[in-house]
């Protein structure tokens, strides 16, 4: 059902017969693609074929794609092909076709778009806080991002997992614990004064302290911190996954993995003892030196022997540390054992959305891939900005003392889940993102997520309107193709053309993991449909529904259901509902 993937196929069958006939030899037909043309007014489909091919032939572009285009007028589905500029090629497709296109929609329904099984096992691991604080706006938005990616993955045919990584082997935790035990001891009665310097000042410990109270009374005064420690580290973690999950689950999130760092470094010999050891039986850990860092002399740099990864060899641009120096494994050796477990445990592609000033990571996973998994295995690397927020126009302030933030639950509760998940994927992830409490609450234009929605609403309600007039909208999906073909006008048209590009937009946001395009795409085809509606004010020949022509309003309301469907189906991906009425 991906008509452009459908054409390049085609496009290449003529051009390789056009080259036989030419005697050119062969070519590499690879980069030759096809897409919709900037200009709609230039026709329905456009290929680059004669500007890629013509240099390796040695010949001129425009002249190769006059020999093409006549080739290409022969398909019965095209009805005029035009070269434009230096070589560009343009189709414009029969109206037939593209009425044809919509009843096979129809037929598919909410699958429509879906891919088929791709074979590939994806792990795509986002959020991945650490568990010592609820989360915060910023961790909002690569939440939203790594689902949706997962989510769009998914429908492109791809098996997908999605996980979640608990920092819980670090010293924040024994930080977490600290805190926890000294809001314990304040439940229990005890004036504990300022927090400590370096211990977590929030007061969202306050209830986990009171709740170990609850729990262990006052037995755990008497002991040492030899003694409560574990257990308040094992208490505080259990607390605040429990609390980040609520937080997710508001925001309709619910991963499929929770993978404990801790568990890499148990065992003896432990997984992360078992992965560095592999990859010193393949030559790439080593003892040696590390260059003093860049503004740093000499004088200042320890020149000591290390345990290294020779992540140099496989495209990082240093070799990284695997041992401290008190014999610890670093954080990068925990990274290459979580690596080498995904692996393990099946998947070839591994997606990490991390915050942008996590960037320098992004050669370290890519070496640490190549040096487990060779080429079976790669990563993709998704980097979400900043979220700014704004009330009214307004920065929103927040204190400058420790501890005080604006939650994740904060935001959710005051906009709801909708607009949070729309508007964190209305641009790009590694750009900045500004969030106005006030713009996304609004019923306008100017608030997308408003806009989409109220188009699967408006749909629904003309279906309903039909439906007073007595006509029958339960089999939309066999609307016959002659019935379909009375579709002429070319705002009718055109919605099937921007349905069309649904399938396409699907694989190219699962391949390139930027999922605004499809927050992009719903707003485009919203505001199509929208514009289509209110010519129908204007001109009642064009509404949707004619009570005196059932023939012509079987046929719109065919288009409207899938227009429905397709808003629907997209809006599930981004994880948003599709209303049937708007109050």
């Amino acid at each position: 059902m991906n008509i452009f993937a459908d054409f390049e196929h085609r496009i290449r069958e003529r051009v390789e017969a056009v080259l036989r006939e030419r005697g050119s030899g062969e070519a590499d037909l690879s980069r030759i693609g096809v897409e919709p043309p900037r200009d709609p007014s230039h026709g329905d489909l456009a290929t680059n074929a004669a500007m890629v091919l013509a240099k390796p032939l040695g010949t001129k572009p425009r002249e190769l794609a006059e020999a093409f285009a006549e080739a290409l007028r022969a398909d019965a589905d095209v009805a005029s092909v035009d070269v434009a500029g230096p070589g560009f090629i343009n189709l414009k497709l029969h109206s037939r076709f593209w009425t044809e296109h919509l009843g096979a929609l129809l037929r598919q329904g909410l699958d429509y778009g879906r891919g088929a099984p791709t074979g590939h096992r994806v792990n795509v691991e986002y959020v991945s806080a650490n568990p010592t604080g609820p989360l915060h706006v910023g961790h909002c938005r690569g939440a939203v991002v790594g689902d949706a990616i997962a989510n769009v993955m998914a429908f492109a045919g791809n098996d997908v997992a999605k996980e979640y990584y608990i920092n819980d082997a670090g010293g924040q935790i024994g930080v977490l614990a600290q805190s926890v035990y000294l809001r314990y001891r304040e439940a229990l009665g005890e004036a504990i004064g300022d927090i400590p310097a370096g211990l977590y000042p929030g007061d969202y410990l306050k209830t986990v302290g009171a709740a170990l109270a609850i729990r262990y009374g006052r037995d755990l005064l008497a002991q040492d911190e030899t003694e409560w420690m574990p257990l308040v580290r094992s208490y505080s973690i259990s607390a605040m996954m429990m609390s980040i999950r609520d937080d997710l689950r508001s925001l309709g999130i619910a991963q499929d993995v929770f993978f404990s760092e801790k568990t890499l470094h148990e065992g003896d010999p432990s997984r992360i003892t078992q992965a560095v050891d592999a990859l010193r039986d393949k030559g790439f850990v080593y003892q040696g030196t590390l260059p003093p860092p860049k503004g740093q002399t000499p004088e200042d740099w320890e020149d000591r022997e290390q345990t290294l990864l020779r992540s140099t060899d496989v495209g990082d641009d240093m070799d990284r540390p695997l041992v401290k120096s008190d014999g610890a494994y670093t954080y990068f050796a925990a990274d290459v054992a979580y690596f080498a477990d995904k692996f393990a445990r099946g998947f070839d592609e591994m997606v990490y959305v991390l915050g942008a000033d996590h960037g320098g990571y992004v050669k370290r996973l890519e070496a640490v891939a190549k040096a487990v998994a060779g080429e079976k295995a790669h990563v993709d690397v998704v980097l979400c900005q900043l979220v700014k927020l704004f009330r009214n126009g307004e920065p929103v302030k927040m204190s400058k003392r420790a501890g005080e933030f604006v939650t994740l639950a904060d935001v959710v509760t005051e906009v709801g889940r909708d607009p949070v998940r729309f508007m964190m994927l209305f641009r790009k992830s590694d750009a900045p993102l500004d969030f106005d409490f006030q713009k996304v609450t609004e019923q306008s234009k100017d608030n997308p997520v408003f806009y989409v929605q109220y188009a699967h609403a408006r749909a629904r309600s003309i279906m309903r309107q039909a439906a007073a007039e007595g006509m029958d909208v339960s089999a939309l999906a066999e609307v016959e193709t002659e019935t379909l073909a009375l579709l002429a006008d070319e705002g009718e048209l055109g919605l099937v053309r921007k349905l069309a590009e649904y399938p396409r937009l699907i694989q190219a946001a699962s391949l390139a993991k930027e999922p605004h395009r499809l927050a992009f795409y719903l707003y485009e085809l919203a505001s199509a449909f929208h514009a289509q509606y209110n010519r129908g004010k204007d001109q009642p020949e064009l509404r949707f529904v004619k009570v005196d022509d059932a023939k012509i309003t079987g046929a719109r309301l065919g288009l409207v259901q899938a227009v429905a469907f397709v808003i629907a189906s997209g809006l599930g991906l981004v994880g948003v509902q599709a209303p049937d009425e708007m109050r």
